[in-house]
């Protein structure tokens, strides 16, 4: 396996709902497209950061990347392994369990109220690495010193532990079975801003002592930018755009990554004149009409091109993809390529 093959790759990943009636056969009339042909890479120790609306399929993307549902269509290569073949339901007894592990946005909601500190961290371990005995406590011991966890606090339950200590014992917990792949769900959405800088500040300390690579699915942009290399924008199922954060943040291409990022507070001009509000509501996800863009009806640069002719994610400038046929002018390509979101 070379350094330079992505630890994960993503191609044409879909998951399809069934919705309403179903005919004579048993199959459903209508689907709903969660997730929507997405293709996305994440290199070894990089942090990707996954931005986009409520409803726009970060959650199941995520529950796809994680294993807990099978995808549709499409393929998932998580360190060389092809994973996405193998059920949701067997994935848990397969070594890559342990590789890719989960952060949740509720540390309160995601810690056992019966498990002390300590329990909850030795859950995994005892699970997925069958450790037990002296090599257990030590396992614990180490995931604990490494999170800035006090031996004293791993005998106390959940309701006995601040907001700080909740998280620490989170990611004590995800990092405990010693995975290569992190996935940040909203991870200091629920903290004080204080507390917040601090839990950032030591995502960022492990990603650099243990190699980790991060997903991290954030609304709060302002983190987006500081912590991640790259940013992919999800808008309806599908990568709208992605690129280096620097970029994206200075120049934004589409025209929902534009109207996302309109709503980052700026220093000395009031929300009213920044904001980019799009007209009307997004488009059903239920049997989409694969022809039509998916902004189309929303967006300020639509014309009856973005009608019949849904524009693929292309690259438009070294590192830089976006799915509109009229991103910012002076990166358009005289011969544009269909691309993988997030390629290097």
């Amino acid at each position: 396996m070379s350094d330079a093959e992505p630890l994960l790759d993503v191609a044409g990943l879909r998951k399809l709902y069934p919705v309403g009636a179903r005919d004579w056969r048993g199959a459903a009339a209508s689907r709903l497209h969660a997730v929507d042909g997405v293709s996305l890479t994440i290199g070894r120790g990089e942090t990707v950061g996954l931005v986009g609306e409520s409803g726009c399929g970060k959650s199941t993307l995520v529950r796809l990347l994680t294993r807990l549902i099978d995808p549709s269509d499409g393929t998932i290569r998580f360190d060389g392994a092809d994973v996405g073949t193998v059920p949701a339901r067997r994935f848990g007894r397969v070594p890559q369990r342990a590789q890719i592990q989960m952060v949740f946005q509720d540390a309160t909601d995601s810690l056992n109220p019966r498990f002390t500190a300590g329990r909850s961290i030795a859950d995994p371990l005892m699970r997925l690495r069958g450790l037990s005995g002296a090599a257990l406590r030590a396992r614990i011991e180490e995931a604990a010193r490494l999170t800035g966890l006090p031996p004293e606090l791993l005998t106390r339950f959940p309701h006995q532990l601040s907001g700080g200590q909740k998280a620490r014992v989170g990611i004590a917990r995800a990092i405990a079975v010693e995975p290569k792949l992190l996935i940040l769900d909203e991870p200091t959405s629920a903290l004080d801003v204080s507390v917040q800088v601090v839990i950032l500040q030591l995502l960022e300390d492990l990603k650099r002592r243990l190699n980790l690579s991060y997903l991290f699915v954030s609304h709060d942009l302002n983190v987006v930018r500081l912590l991640c290399d790259r940013i992919l924008v999800m808008y309806l199922g599908r990568i709208v755009e992605s690129g280096r954060a620097a970029e994206i943040f200075r120049a934004p291409a589409h025209p929902y990554t534009k109207a996302l990022l309109s709503a980052v507070p700026t220093p000395g001009v009031s929300s009213r004149e920044r904001r980019i509000a799009l007209p009307g509501e997004p488009r059903s996800p239920v049997d989409p009409d694969p022809t039509i863009c998916a902004l189309y009806g929303r967006c300020p640069k639509g014309t009856e091109r973005c009608r019949s002719e849904a524009p693929a994610l292309r690259e438009i400038a070294p590192g830089r993809y976006a799915a509109c046929h009229f991103p910012y002018e002076d990166a358009v390509s005289s011969e544009p390529r269909l691309a993988v979101a997030g390629s290097r």
